[in-house]
């Protein structure tokens, strides 16, 4: 995840809800978790002014708030594979992620 030129590019974001569940290749894969978005951009010019990620785990077909484990593991993996974009997330106390970028 990054902001480009103050534009936001997601890379990989999967889906939001899928029919994946128990059919795992790789525990490595998380792909019971997820993020919701919640983008706030510059109506005339699209520049990204606030990105709020609000973690999420997929349990029998419902998609439900992510525990406090796979959060700090969703938070580890996403500053990880964000450093290379120059971009981290910030945990909040509401267990909400908020992008910051430079």
């Amino acid at each position: 995840m990054e902001a480009c030129r103050d534009r936001l590019l997601i890379h990989g974001s999967g889906d939001f809800l899928n029919d994946y569940e128990g059919i795992s290749v790789s525990k490595s894969c998380r792909d019971d978790l997820g993020l919701m978005y919640n983008v706030t951009v510059e109506p005339v010019s699209g520049k990204l002014l606030h990105l709020q990620m609000t973690p999420t785990r997929i349990k029998h077909f419902r998609v439900n708030r992510a525990t406090k484990a796979d959060t700090l593991w969703l938070r580890d993996i996403l500053n990880r594979e964000g450093k290379k974009y120059g971009s981290r997330v910030k945990l909040n106390r509401d267990a909400s992620f908020t992008l910051e970028w430079s």
